[in-house]
């Protein structure tokens, strides 16, 4: 569904430039639901802003459906943000239009298009997640989580086959993130929608079987789910320790670009006293590579 190849993005801002991404890889397959996480100023944002035709890279390779997103005319954009991705905001605000109750709000992106059943549509889409109830509310009468809702089913509105969401629990508490997640599962399982989810809540990514974390503008590290979910749960009732749990069935992979370069976690760095820019010791032995920190004055 997204493939990534050395993505660049360099910002210029009186006369400065700043690389926002420096040379990201990334691959995401069709039908499958997952996270990137990163500290602030990672790039992670404006990966999904180029993913959601927002931005357009500086340079390298991005394909999203089969369509060259460098190639695509401002008609042909507009058509891809239209009925190929759908964007869920972290602030409602630019979700929702406040004096519209959920109903005309999910209806909004069909009326726009000229599709035809949007009355139907709309009904359907609020009760996939949970709000069949709530269709007549306006934004003011409905809680953070239920907004939230509300604008993952105008994401759906024109049946995208990719969904984008920025921080989508950012502003909601525990329980609410919760439910919110169970609706991406939900939509993920059921419609068969590709869903990509921005986000620094940690509860949230450990839920995802797959995590990318994005460190200086690259893809550094993933975190990837190796058992089942029987095994999952089998697991948990034997561990009454969830963290160990948790480690038991997750583990983090780092990441090799296609050049076969290596982003190494800060903290293994400062651990070997090694800082960034300067020179480790690279052994091959049997089967492993081993990095430790190299005396470059022979003391």
């Amino acid at each position: 569904m997204v493939w990534c190849e050395n993505l660049v993005k360099i910002y210029k801002s009186d006369g400065v430039e700043v690389m926002a991404l420096q040379g990201l890889d990334l691959t995401v397959e069709r039908g499958e639901l997952m996270a990137i996480v990163g500290a602030s100023g990672s790039g992670k944002s404006t990966l999904l802003n180029m993913l959601g035709g927002l931005d357009k890279p500086s340079a390298g390779s991005l394909y999203i459906d089969g369509k060259d997103m460098l190639k695509l005319d401002e008609k042909e954009l507009i058509s891809y943000m239209r009925d190929t991705v759908g964007f869920v905001w972290q602030n409602n605000a630019r979700n929702l239009i406040p004096y519209l109750t959920a109903q005309q709000n999910v209806e909004l992106p069909m009326l726009l298009k000229g599709s035809a059943n949007r009355r139907h549509r709309a009904e359907m889409l609020l009760e996939e997640v949970g709000l069949s109830k709530r269709k007549n509310s306006l934004l003011a009468q409905m809680s953070g989580g239920e907004q939230q809702r509300v604008a993952i089913a105008i994401a759906l509105a024109n049946n995208p086959r990719l969904l984008l969401a920025d921080e989508p629990t950012g502003a909601v508490d525990t329980k609410t993130a919760a439910m919110v997640l169970d609706v991406f599962k939900k939509i993920n399982k059921e419609l068969g929608v590709t869903v990509i989810i921005v986000t620094h809540d940690v509860n949230l990514s450990k839920s995802i079987d797959r995590v990318v974390s994005i460190r200086d503008g690259k893809t550094a590290t993933e975190m990837v789910r190796r058992h089942s979910l029987e095994d999952i749960a089998s697991l948990d009732s034997l561990s009454e320790n969830k963290d160990s749990a948790e480690d038991a069935v997750r583990e983090e992979l780092a990441v090799l670009d296609r050049a076969g370069r290596l982003q190494l976690p800060k903290e293994y760095l400062n651990a070997l006293g090694v800082k960034g820019g300067g020179k480790v010791r690279v052994e091959l032995e049997d089967d492993k590579i081993i990095i430790t920190a190299a005396d470059v004055h022979g003391s």
